[in-house]
């Protein structure tokens, strides 16, 4: 009887360290888990120490660098190869589209998400056609960009529902020629219809036919709302 009660307590003690070392095991596997490199590329100081702060605390983040303007960022892609980037999408030297341009020119599978206060249905239209796989804006809630990073770095994009609506609207809806928007920017200058053509070298009649058809496009009725709208939109920046 002795001996068989021996037994089961050396058999428990024996589970027991068992599960235990697997649970030592698993914390190990857990901690050596590489964690997710992110760059983060944006020309406000405070906005690169905010996000270096938030991600830092994150045990399965990193950040790998910080970028002030878009051709920095471009050129510390390049040096890193990061697992993720958060990139502003109006930066001095190269804006975000171009630069989302450039360093997917050199790695198609660059995982890129667009972390910006502009919400036009035109910069979310630029950013996803030029490769971002995912687009948020700033004032958005952290954890909702922590699940972004790590939904793109898993593979999947990220592009909140009410973005997703304007996406498609800008998809489905009229789209302004280049030249439309050669003479948008022009009446946003305050330039007349006579300037204007001279400085496209076209006639002030094909001018007033850009403009008519830049107000049906756009559902306005005059100049000051044309220049509003697609400001807001992101057809044209002042």
């Amino acid at each position: 009887m002795t001996s068989k009660k021996n037994t089961k307590v050396s058999s428990k003690k024996a589970a027991k360290k068992t599960k235990s070392a697997l649970k030592k095991a698993s914390k190990a596997g857990d901690t050596k888990r590489p964690r997710i490199s992110v760059l983060i590329a944006d020309d406000h100081s405070v906005v690169r120490e905010g996000l270096v702060s938030l991600i830092t605390r994150k045990a399965d983040m990193t950040v790998i660098g910080e970028a002030g303007n878009g051709r920095e960022a471009v050129d510390l892609w390049k040096q890193h190869h990061p697992d993720v980037t958060l990139l502003d999408l109006r930066m001095p030297e190269l804006d975000g589209v171009g630069a989302l341009k450039e360093i997917r020119s050199g790695d198609e599978k660059a995982r890129i998400i667009v972390l910006t206060t502009f919400d036009g249905d035109e910069d979310i239209y630029r950013a996803i056609q030029a490769g971002a796989k995912g687009y948020l804006l700033k004032d958005a809630p952290r954890e909702a960009l922590m699940d972004c990073i790590r939904r793109v770095h898993a593979g999947e994009t990220c592009v909140p529902v009410h973005l997703a609506a304007k996406l498609a609207q800008r998809v489905s809806g009229e789209t302004l020629s280049e030249r439309e928007i050669d003479v948008l920017k022009l009446m946003a200058q305050g330039k007349s219809n006579k300037e204007i053509g001279s400085a496209l070298f076209i006639s002030e009649g094909t001018v007033k036919s850009h403009v008519k058809s830049i107000f049906a496009k756009l559902n306005v009725i005059s100049r000051t709302e044309a220049v509003a709208n697609a400001t807001r939109r992101g057809l044209i920046q002042l």
